[in-house]
């Protein structure tokens, strides 16, 4: 298993082996804010041919106002995911969050935080394993995706904003 920075011919491999729902293109839009600077885009492989997980480190930080208002220097970890579902609780995302955290401690920011839904009781264990910690900060994430019918879907989930410090 390695971690690298997602490159352009990447993008069809990992819409092979995890598509985006609907006639959404997420890799595509994570590729293109990491070539715009915004982020950096991590993928986990299995070999390499065989993505296994990925995650956006955005350095601008989590665009809920709420959060942004309380973190503005905080870099979020953003759309983490390990894939097929079997792969999971082998320690791929914790490699994945630490390889993170490593970038985020290189480019000198002393914490790092991210959001997790009120329904992921999984992902909190894991996160709160790794030292994040609720920073009692209830947010909506609010995204947007299009269906294979082509009709547009507003979503508002419940999160809240976990916090890491990294320099102690």
């Amino acid at each position: 298993m390695f971690i690298r920075q997602c490159r352009e011919d990447d993008l069809a491999t990992l819409e092979k082996h995890y598509p985006s729902p609907g006639r959404n293109r997420y890799h595509e839009g994570r590729f293109q804010r990491q070539r715009q600077g915004m982020s950096t885009f991590l993928v986990v492989w299995l070999d390499e041919d065989t993505p296994v997980g990925s995650g956006e480190i955005r350095w601008h930080g989590c665009a809920a106002p709420e959060v942004r208002a309380r973190y503005p220097d905080c870099p979020e970890l953003n759309g983490l995911a390990v894939w097929p579902a079997e792969r999971r609780s082998q320690g791929i995302g914790t490699a994945l969050i630490q390889a993170m955290e490593e970038r985020v401690r290189v480019r000198g920011c002393d914490s790092v935080g991210l959001g997790v839904g009120d329904d992921n009781a999984r992902a909190a264990a894991l996160y709160g394993r790794l030292g994040y910690e609720d920073v009692g900060l209830p947010y909506l994430d609010r995204y947007a995706y299009v269906d294979d019918a082509g009709v547009r879907h507003d979503v508002a989930d419940p999160c809240r904003f976990l916090v890491k410090r990294l320099i102690p």
